[in-house]
């Protein structure tokens, strides 16, 4: 309830301060100065005649530039992004921020060369998007989160919430039409159901009130006398002659596929559903239909029929009708995929900025389910989109950029203004212009151009996809691609400038991971990692516990303390909080990983005097802290709930035990972890705590009565 109120005040805050429910008037425009050119916003009052020019303009495109405005990110503090993230892990967060957000916003934005004049002409397009249920009855119905942050950045920049909701273009994604085609045609094949459009509850409709019965009979005189009109030769397309005017105007006879018919006037839904008992009940020769639409009757029918085979075929046409217009509503609810079919469709290149999301995005809700891998997401995703750019891998992966945006400013407003400062900052000196070479960029509206747009409107996906071809565009000129030397349409899919860009994407700019798109394999890109503060060591998954339920204030450094006492004063080589209730403990051995499990478990079933004594007593305070390996976290993530404390998060998954040990089916560590210097030869798989038949640890030994060797470090009896 919260969540409406918040967009309520915010709406209606907007309107107050523009003076108007919707800004209709911010659509493109001719204009002799180019700003005063408005960004084109698209709702559905206006989606057919935007779909048509961007067909166009797509199909002519060198490149198209795309940009997404959702509802929020992170559905929970403990989701962020953290270096400590392993690829498969960064994958399933990015999933569980699609599926629980919403795009509100899409900007798309056609780039076409033109060589007479020597400059790119862009096609800016901001579309609102909202789902709404647009197919009755067992259509999807949509819910989503909300993230307040989100929710203020878009204020901040005055996005139209009013617009986004009364007239944001809805959709369905290609899994949801195929289900809704198959859910009709499995209606339309059972000849049990007499109609589409029959009421579901006329069957369990009953006579009890004595409205009802007296309405009943009334309707089975009337109906009767109507029907034995028609067998006397009444005239055709006369009205009924009642007893009364009331029914006169109630019950008039008219013509439906070429029979008599009965039109059911100024009645109310319980009284149609009692005709339509009385029809099945007491006349044969007669079938109630109750359509809507232009394909069907306009309103409801009794139908005359002369015989049982008449009566049939009525059906049968019946039934085309009902599926033709429940078909057709199935497509129109189709909406704003439309443009991801279209894109999809003519293979362009796609243009992003830090853009996995956004097609994680764009996947979920006009493809369908995101699959529960990253290896078959992106196979998934090289089927529809198989030539995506990543700007900002573009700037990252190159020294020449990075000594341009001056290390780490790679954010699409600071790359546009450093490589484009044409056209954002249209007072630039032309000898600011002569020491930065650039490609002229035009936005053209029928047929009129302008130049060194600059709309304002920074932050709406519109604008963010016309910067984002921009920088594009500005970059691929300093990667040495001549465009003059190409006739339109410029092949950029295949040049070889681009090839090492092309299907690239940031996993996760935290860490700097980039995913190829073709192969599903992750490397860390070795220029733009080197921006990153990074606060850890090399990062080895296999090595690595989470403990949390952790007692309340305990810090990292407390934490290493305690393990250090146990395992040796370098065995733990980093600690990271992901909340205040978890935390990430890396050991430098992997073996160590068993051992604390299987002490901490020992330490917490014995809970004598001995124990208490321990150095991890501290750690283990008041009986709650549990750990497990880094196979548990992965799973945990995978979990579609999202509670705010990772603490709250395992106890609603369902973890009651307090110590784990999952050992991974294949070990995924990042590319430059995999030559590992910890392989295990025979000897030490041998003596492993999985592997070791007595159930006894080799690395470790736990206090008894008479012997407390746990208090020296590990370490020490490792060597012997």
């Amino acid at each position: 309830m919260k969540k409406y109120f918040l967009v309520r005040a915010m709406t209606e805050a907007q309107a107050r301060n523009r003076n108007q429910l919707f800004p209709f008037n911010r659509s493109l425009c001719s204009s002799s100065n180019s700003s005063d050119l408005a960004l084109k916003n698209v709702t559905k009052s206006n989606f057919e005649p935007a779909l048509a020019e961007l067909r166009i303009h797509v199909r002519e495109a060198d490149f198209v530039s795309f940009d997404l405005e959702m509802t929020g990110v992170t559905s929970a503090p403990w989701r962020e992004s953290f270096e400590f993230d392993r690829a498969d892990v960064q994958y399933l967060k990015v999933k569980d921020s699609a599926e629980k957000f919403v795009v509100v916003q899409f900007g798309v934005c056609p780039f076409r060369w033109d060589s007479k004049n020597r400059s790119f002409i862009a096609h800016p397009h901001n579309f609102y998007v909202f789902p709404r249920q647009e197919i009755p009855g067992d259509g999807p119905s949509y819910e989503f989160s909300c993230q307040t942050t989100s929710l203020d950045f878009l204020a901040k920049y005055r996005f139209d919430f009013n617009a986004c909701i009364y007239e944001g273009i809805s959709y369905l994604s290609r899994s949801q039409e195929e289900e809704a085609l198959r859910r009709l045609n499995s209606v339309c094949n059972d000849e049990s159901s007499e109609s589409l459009s029959s009421s579901k509850s006329v069957a369990d409709t009953q006579l009890v009130r004595m409205a009802d019965i007296l309405f009943a009979e009334r309707m089975v005189n009337k109906i009767g006398e109507w029907r034995a009109g028609l067998l006397r030769d009444t005239n055709e397309g006369s009205e009924f002659q009642g007893s009364s005017n009331d029914t006169v105007q109630k019950l008039q006879t008219t013509f439906f596929k070429m029979r008599p018919a009965l039109v059911l006037n100024a009645l109310t839904s319980r009284q149609l559903r009692l005709i339509e008992l009385v029809i099945k009940k007491h006349f044969e020769d007669l079938v109630y239909v109750h359509a809507t639409g232009e394909i069907s009757c306009p309103q409801p029918l009794v139908v005359y029929t002369d015989s049982t085979t008449d009566r049939d075929l009525l059906m049968r046409e019946i039934k085309h009708c009902h599926k033709k217009e429940a078909v057709t509503k199935i497509k129109a609810a189709v909406g704003f995929r439309h443009v991801i079919d279209l894109l999809s469709t003519e293979r362009k290149l796609i243009v992003g900025h830090n853009c996995f999301l956004d097609i994680a995005h764009i996947y979920d809700k006009f493809v369908g389910p995101l699959p529960l891998t990253v290896e078959e997401y992106v196979s998934e995703v090289q089927k529809h989109f198989p030539y995506i750019v990543d700007t900002k891998v573009m700037l990252n992966s190159d020294s020449s950029f990075l000594h341009l945006v001056k290390k780490g400013s790679t954010s699409l407003s600071k790359a546009f203004t450093l490589l484009c400062p044409q056209i954002a900052s249209p007072s630039v000196s032309s000898i600011v212009l002569a020491d930065n070479p650039h490609i002229k960029v035009e936005v053209q509206v029928g047929d009129k151009r302008f130049s060194n747009w600059n709309s304002g409107a920074k932050h709406e996906a519109g604008y963010d996809a016309f910067m984002t071809g921009c920088v594009f565009a500005q970059a691929c000129t300093r990667l040495g691609i001549d465009f003059n030397l190409h006739a339109p349409p410029v092949d950029l899919v295949h040049n070889e400038k681009l090839q090492k860009y092309i299907n690239h994407l940031y996993l996760s700019w935290i860490n700097g991971d980039v995913i190829d798109l073709r192969t599903g394999k992750c490397a860390t890109d070795s220029l733009g990692s080197t921006n990153l503060k990074n606060r850890y060591p090399k990062i080895l998954f296999s090595n690595i516990v989470i403990l949390w339920d952790l007692p309340s204030k305990l810090k990292a450094r407390e934490i290493k303390e305690c393990m250090s006492k146990v395992f040796g004063s370098d065995s733990v080589t980093s600690v990271f909080h992901l909340d205040e209730t978890a935390a990430f403990v890396q050991f430098s051995r992997q073996e160590f990983v068993s051992c604390f499990l299987e002490l901490k478990d020992t330490l917490e079933q014995k809970y004598d005097p001995i124990s208490v004594l321990h150095p991890l007593s501290k750690i283990l305070e008041g009986g709650r802290t549990r750990a497990a390996s880094y196979e548990l976290y992965k799973e945990i993530c995978s979990s579609p709930i999202s509670e705010v404390l990772f603490s709250n998060q395992a106890e609603a998954v369902g973890i009651e035990w307090r110590t784990r040990l999952l050992e991974p089916v294949v070990e995924v560590e990042k590319q430059e972890d995999k030559a590992s210097t910890f392989s295990q030869d025979q000897d030490r798989k041998e003596t492993s705590p999985i592997n070791n038949a007595a159930g006894t640890l080799s690395c470790c030994h736990f206090p008894t009565d008479e012997l407390v060797d746990s208090f020296y470090p590990v370490q020490a009896q490792l060597s012997k």
